[in-house]
């Protein structure tokens, strides 16, 4: 069941009194607008222990807190007589509260304020009194002065060494060591008992290598305090070297030494007696000697030992039995047993107890003219004496009240009046100890009041529970009416069931429910009211949900989800695969009736589901997708059937009807060419979700007959769904109803939790059953709790919520809670008990004695004490830390001093807090976190961090005005983190892969601008630019200077170069070159006549130029040769510039060379002219086809 729940925080009315006849209480309630206008007896809220042991180094703080109204006044006796607060300069009270303060600051012994303590609360209306609380002083009195003698003793040999600790208070805890701190190695032979002192069952020779030295560790002072040590010397019949025996079967009697039969250290004799309070540990010990070590076995006479809380301890040598309860009582005895024999010790234990509450006194709240009892009740072993007092005097001494009457452990109040309010104390006490508990009787007369917010909207879906609350408070106890829509009588009975509390509950609720709804509370006073609107909202459904599909690899798919909802609520559709929520990606898109998937993959075969969800309820449908590879199909002439989904199964039949089963056949339907693989029985249920589906079980394609296993108590429904590879068929039409017979619960809720939301209050939830769990109409749960381990009654409630809140809880303790289900027939099995916690307060007490230590420029390292437990009010989540920077140490540096906070998470006494800015002033403050939030703050502590290396400058720019020059400029860094001392720059220049040397420029702090002079006009600048301190320097900054056009233009061709339609272009511009010299060569051999000998003089001249290797045409290609012609020089990307104007223009190759009419070459006559005219002006490279072929590439 889904509705909207208000949270409320107050408390209506509630049972607490029985007199002759039930009688109401009056409880008021936690509004503090209320509290504060009634009249309140005074109640201890807060106390310290009973037995309270303070450290002598310490101020002494002596709890004592109360409420009342009007606030109480304090007041203290010591050792029975009058405790003057305002005589003695070192005691005081805090303010509004009745704490006393003992201050040692200005000198004192803490001895001289010893004794037992008692605190009184009084306002006009009573006196309450604490415990009595005895004070003493820590004390770790020092080892006596003593000398011991060496020991001598036989090998073998029982022996025991006497610790004998000094009185501490309280008791030291003892260890054993050797004067070196080494621990002595124990094991069934050696061992420590319980009184401290060392046992040895029999002494062998090793145990001489050492010396003994008892320990005393202090509570309080953390002192460890050493015995003088004892030494052993060992007398053997044997005195070869231990090693020679370690492998013998028998060392003992390979060492001469005699086997003994075991005999009692501890306790001594065959019996012994033994006391013990109920609820503490009882501790049994039993210490043998004999040779060899003897094993010890423990037994209960008469029954078996309680296996849940008994411990075996000092290798079975004591027996621990955890809280002890009157059925332990009896004899326990020990067997001691080796070889040799055994023998047995019987222990007879006898279980006391101090005063435990049965029936402890509560506070009532009584109108004028009613009556009512307070009952103390107490168990204890003598049995307890109970002792009345009023106002902190006895009752006997009281001034008389007719109304009251006192009858052993019970006070009967008849016909109250006003002006008889008081506090009530009960005292049990015994030998054992005692119990004091307060109890308030206060008179009041109040009008009615409604607590709850005016004019409330609840909505709930159709034909669920809801729950229309009206908290009320008034005294005498207000009756309460409900009326809807202002007319007509008294809601009640039917559909209508009103609590105690002021609800009232719709079992089902109806369209004709809705509307407005009036509670009326009244008394002799007066009466309030308020109004409740309700309003019944139309359930979410899904009509039409995704179905199983199988479907091949790269189809497209679609997954319905039709709905149906109430228009006035929002509806939010949401879609999971394989229950986690489903990313909608590219290939997929979400429609408003369903979700379309394109282009299928093996990775989307999943579970889908499709969630439909309003603020009130939500509904959901499940459909598997199962995703088929692509086969090729095999070559066949025979085309194969078309595959289609089967058609539905019909004629359900339902037989062999069962209290939990029924038989259920159906007829299959047509497999349409591909065969039926399962059959989905589904079913619906028409008292808790009618209309709704829910599979029930699957069964294989072969058979149509199945047995159903069914629950109590459901009007069951049954309908088939047929599969087979293609997906699944439509429903069958449903069966007739089946109604099986009710029965009490089997199980009971699951997910129990009690956690508070309060720092008064522990909230249990848990998961409710199911339809088909309740098994039973009036389905409700039994909700038990009480204090872990306070052995006190149980507390129930009955609601059919799934949770419930208990109020005023003391902070942070444990409880046992346990859920139970319930229905007309009977309840549940006894449920499993579950650990919850009442509500945390903030933490009380901020850590302290927090030390710093700054370990670099960014980090520094804490330590701190521990919090006690009993102030963290909570489960401790961590330790944090809060630090901001308050200023830098350079002047006119702005700086944030936003808070930070790093966490230690656990209860740990030290961190690292780290990403500090360096040379800067910090403050640090720390708190105790819990659940509920940060406890108080300590101290600030401030602390300055060192110097340290600087950031990287603000901005790095770089300008290159001309090919000459290249400018920087930079910017002082965001956060120096010190005093700046300079800026290195470091810079290379590079083309390509090819980089140059590094050069380096330092400059001054104030110099944020530099002027780069090029050697290089073709080549790149890379530049590092750095500030630095003190410390050293700081992070690079690495910009580069802007590529030149021609590298631009070269990188654009080497791109080019490398493309294949470029290669083949430059492939045939070379072929058709050399094509045009072919033709040339033959038109120039067919030419006309010319002087051969000065032809073959110039081809002579042209050939000597070829063979100078000044004048390498491959110089031209690259430096691939690393070989770099006479009178050129080489760029840093490799390109080799030619100081020579050489070129075969001079030759009559090129520029104004041309063939005239007979062939004949005339360019060779002006060659010098035009060399002359044209110098300075032309290219350097060459212009032969071969270097036109390179300098393209």
């Amino acid at each position: 069941m889904v509705m909207q729940q208000y949270l409320l925080t107050y408390t209506g009315v509630v049972f607490a009194l029985y007199l002759h006849h039930i009688i109401r209480a009056i409880e008021v309630p936690l509004d503090p607008n209320i509290q504060n206008e009634l009249p309140q007896p005074p109640t201890i809220t807060k106390q310290s222990v009973k037995d309270y042991i303070v450290d002598p180094r310490d101020n002494i703080f002596i709890d004592c807190e109360a409420k009342g109204n009007p606030i109480p006044t304090f007041s203290w006796t010591r050792n029975g007589k009058f405790f003057n607060v305002a005589k003695d300069p070192k005691v005081s009270m805090q303010r509004r509260s009745g704490t006393l303060v003992i201050d040692f600051r200005g000198g004192g012994r803490p001895e001289d304020y010893e004794g037992e303590y008692q605190c009184s609360a009084r306002n006009e209306y009573g006196t309450a009194l604490s415990s009595k609380i005895l004070l003493q002083v820590s004390r770790s009195p020092l080892w006596p002065k003593e000398h011991l003698d060496l020991v001598e003793i036989d090998e073998g040999s029982p022996l025991t060494l006497k610790c004998n600790p000094p009185p501490g208070l309280p008791p030291p805890v003892v260890f054993w060591m050797s004067s070196s701190m080494e621990p002595i190695h124990q094991d069934k032979r050696v061992s420590q008992g319980q009184n401290g002192d060392l046992y040895f069952s029999n002494v062998m020779l090793q145990d001489a290598q050492t010396d003994y030295s008892c320990n005393a560790r202090f509570h309080f002072t953390h002192t460890i305090q050493q015995k003088n040590p004892y030494t052993l010397k060992i007398q053997t019949k044997n005195p070869h070297n231990e090693t020679s025996f370690r492998n013998h079967t028998d060392m003992y009697s390979a060492r001469g030494v005699m086997e003994t039969t075991p005999s009692f250290m501890y306790p001594y004799g065959t019996s012994s007696n033994q006391i013990v309070l109920r609820g503490v540990d009882l501790l049994l010990e039993c210490i043998a000697s004999g040779v060899p070590a003897p094993d010890i076995m423990w037994h209960k006479k008469g029954g078996e030992l309680p296996t849940d809380k008994t411990k075996l301890e000092n290798f079975n040598k004591a027996l621990r039995i955890t809280n002890v309860s009157e059925e332990d009582s009896g004899e326990y005895f020990c067997l001691a047993s080796n070889k040799m024999g055994s023998i047995r010790h019987t222990i007879s234990v006898r279980v006391k107890a101090a005063p435990y509450w049965l029936d402890e006194p509560q506070n009532l709240i009584l109108a004028p003219a009613e009556d009512g009892r307070l009952v103390c009740r107490a168990n204890g072993n003598p049995k307890p004496t109970i002792q009345w007092l009023v106002n902190g005097e006895p009752i006997e001494s009281a001034p008389p009240n007719p109304s009251r009457e006192v009858a052993g452990d019970t006070i009967v109040f008849r016909d109250t009046q006003i002006g008889s309010s008081a506090v009530y104390q009960c005292n049990a006490s015994n030998e054992h100890g005692y119990l004091l508990a307060n109890a308030f009787v206060s008179v009041l007369d109040v009008p009615p009041r409604i607590l709850a917010p005016r004019n409330q909207l609840i909505k709930v879906i159709q034909y669920n529970r809801t729950r229309l609350d009206c908290p009320f408070f008034g005294s005498p106890i207000p009756t309460l009416r409900w009326f809807k829509n202002g007319q007509g009588s008294a809601l009640d009975g039917e559909n209508y069931q009103r609590h105690e509390n002021g609800s009232l509950e719709i079992n089902m609720a109806r369209k004709e429910d809705q509307g407005i709804y009036t509670c009326v509370a009244t008394n002799i006073l007066g009466k309030a009211e308020n109004q409740v609107r309700l309003e019944i909202k139309d359930p979410t459904r899904i009509v039409r949900g995704p179905e199983d599909l199988i479907v091949k690899r790269g189809s497209l798919v679609r997954l319905d989800c039709r709905i149906k909802h109430d228009s006035t609520l929002k509806l939010t559709v949401t879609w999971l695969k394989d229950d986690t929520p489903l990313y909608i990606g590219n290939r997929m898109k979400k429609e408003d009736d369903g979700l379309i998937i394109y282009g299928v993959a093996e990775k989307d075969q999943g579970d889908y589901t499709c969630v439909a969800s309003t603020e009130l309820d939500k509904d959901s449908a499940k459909a598997f997708l199962t995703v088929l590879a692509v086969v090729s199909a095999p070559t066949n002439r025979m085309t194969a059937l078309p595959k289609e989904r089967p058609e539905r199964p019909r004629d359900l039949e339902l037989t062999d009807l069962a209290e939990r089963s029924v038989r259920l056949t159906w007829i299959p339907g047509d497999d349409n060419n591909s065969p039926i693989t399962d059959y989905v029985v589904q079913f619906e249920e028409d008292k808790f979700q009618p209309g709704l589906w829910h599979n029930h079980s699957r069964y294989p394609g072969s058979v149509n007959s199945a047995v159903l296993r069914l629950s109590p108590y459901v009007n069951y429904q049954f309908r088939v769904i047929a599969v087979n590879e293609v997906g699944s068929s439509l429903p069958s039409l449903p069966s007739e109803r089946y109604h099986t017979i009710g029965a009490s619960p089997e199980i009971n809720p699951t997910g129990v939790q009690g956690a508070g939301t309060q720092k008064n209050n522990m909230e249990i939830t848990w998961t409710p059953l199911n339809a088909t769990q309740a098994y039973g109409p009036n389905l409700r749960y039994i909700v038990k709790w009480r204090q872990r381990e306070s052995r006190e009654s149980w507390s129930n409630e009955t609601v059919r919520t799934t949770r419930h809140v208990v109020w005023n809880t003391p902070i942070y303790v444990p409880y046992e809670i346990k859920v139970q289900a319930e229905n007309d027939f009977g309840r549940a099995p006894e449920p499993d008990v579950i650990i919850g916690y009442s509500g945390e307060d903030y933490p009380k007490a901020p850590p302290t004695d927090i030390r710093l230590k700054v370990i670099n420029s960014t980090a520094i390292s804490l330590q701190w004490s521990r919090v006690y437990p009993d102030t963290i009010q909570g489960q401790l989540k961590e330790y944090r830390a809060y630090f901001w920077r308050e200023s830098s140490l350079l002047k006119n540096l702005w700086v944030s001093k936003k808070r930070q906070s790093v966490g230690f998470v656990g209860d740990r006494p030290r961190g690292i807090v780290s990403r500090l800015f360096p040379y800067s002033n910090y403050k640090l403050e720390m708190v105790v976190v819990n659940g509920r939030g940060d406890g108080p703050r300590s101290e600030i502590k401030e602390f300055t961090t060192p110097e340290g290396v600087p950031s990287v400058p603000r901005y790095f720019r770089i300008r290159q005005p001309n090919l000459e020059t290249i400018t920087l400029e930079w910017g002082h860094p965001e956060h120096p983190n010190g005093i700046i001392t300079g800026y290195n720059l470091r810079y290379q220049a590079f083309n390509g892969t090819k980089t140059g040397r590094t050069l380096v420029e330092t400059f001054s702090p104030n110099q944020t601008r530099f002027t780069l002079q090029r050697t290089d006009p073709i080549s790149r600048y890379r530049f590092f630019l750095r500030a630095r301190t003190q410390v050293g320097d700081g992070e690079s900054i690495v910009e580069e200077s802007p590529a030149p056009l021609n590298e631009a233009y070269t990188k654009n061709h080497v791109d080019i170069a490398t493309q294949g339609w470029f290669i083949g272009l430059m492939c045939a511009i070379a072929l058709l070159v050399l094509i045009l010299l072919i033709v040339c060569f033959i038109k120039r051999s067919r030419g006309g006549k010319y002087p051969v000998r000065e032809k073959v003089e110039v081809l002579d001249h042209e050939d000597h130029k070829v063979d100078d290797p000044s004048f390498d045409y491959r110089s031209l290609e690259s430096d691939e040769d690393n070989k770099e012609p006479p009178g050129s020089h080489t760029s840093l990307d490799g390109t080799i510039k030619q100081e020579s104007d050489d070129s075969l223009v001079d030759y009559g190759e090129g520029g104004e060379g041309q063939f005239n009419e007979d062939g004949s070459f005339i360019g060779q006559y002006t060659v010098k002219k035009d060399k002359e005219e044209t110098e300075g002006n032309e290219s350097s490279e060459a212009t032969s086809p071969v270097n036109a072929i390179y300098s393209l590439a």
